[in-house]
């Protein structure tokens, strides 16, 4: 994957965050996307954004956590775009801070719906699209920092749940492709500038429909603060030719990891 000009990429999440940041660099390096949103009018201003930069671009509207849409979607994008080399399960939602305890069965089902079996459904019918030319290619799996501790300031507990969740459903694609010409990686960054904080203007009605969830504190500040979307698809692009398993994009989490895997190795002293 170090000559990507011609390459066929799908990015889930395209239409804003870093999804749209990995579409505009992989675009930068001349391969053609397939971006997959939610979001039909911010959908579409991608589209046209990405078109401009000279390779195709086609706009797919879809909610990944509906696995016979997705089924579709997978069909219409191996029509419209060709070969898809890349496949970049991004979309993600989250729910704000608070107890776990106190959340709502619709709200689970959202934030699993999305988090967990977008990257599953996108792993179903987007990956045998990769496979199908025998050229190779990558996956690249949207997980966080909040996939490998929950951060007590931010109390993201449901959305850390998903994101663990995604780690270890990457590492698993990662063993079992060991030995193909196919990379897997897991991305997980810490603070970006996006809009995750305002997930719930984009609620599917199944799932109850839009609605307003309290904020995390400090977390709209800590994103807004956060690494440009842009930078992060640059990190990403580096790593996929570096056929890294963990993109990580942020120093600061080394130390708090630290301290989470000091405290399990500790307890092993208890056996």
């Amino acid at each position: 994957m170090h000559d990507l000009n011609g390459k066929g990429a799908i990015v889930t999440g395209a239409a804003s965050g870093i999804g749209l940041g990995i579409s505009r660099v992989l675009a930068k390096a001349g391969v053609n996307v397939a971006l997959v949103d939610i979001q039909e009018a911010a959908l579409d201003a991608a589209r046209q954004e990405i078109a401009a930069l000279g390779v195709r671009a086609i706009a797919v509207q879809l909610d990944v956590s509906d696995r016979e849409a997705v089924k579709a979607a997978a069909v219409h994008i191996d029509r419209e775009l060709g070969k898809v080399h890349l496949v970049f399960n991004n979309a993600g939602v989250e729910l704000g801070g608070g107890s776990v305890a106190d959340v709502e069965d619709r709200e689970w089902d959202w934030i699993i719906g999305v988090n967990v079996y977008g990257v599953i459904n996108g792993i179903r019918h987007f990956l045998p699209l990769v496979r199908k030319h025998g050229e190779g290619g990558h996956i690249v799996n949207t997980a966080s920092v909040a996939g490998f501790w929950v951060n007590p300031d931010f109390r993201l507990g449901p959305y850390a749940t998903t994101k663990y969740a995604v780690v270890a459903l990457t590492e698993a694609l990662h063993q079992d492709l060991a030995g193909s010409n196919i990379g897997v990686s897991i991305l997980a960054p810490a603070a970006v500038n996006t809009r995750i904080h305002a997930s719930g203007s984009n609620r599917p009605a199944r799932f109850g429909g839009a609605y307003q969830r309290y904020g995390a504190a400090g977390l709209q500040a800590a994103l807004a603060a956060g690494l440009a979307p842009e930078v992060v698809g640059e990190r990403v692009l580096r790593a996929m030719r570096d056929k890294e398993l963990y993109i990580f994009t942020h120093a600061a989490p080394k130390t708090w990891f630290s301290a989470r895997f000091e405290r399990i190795l500790a307890a092993f002293g208890k056996v």
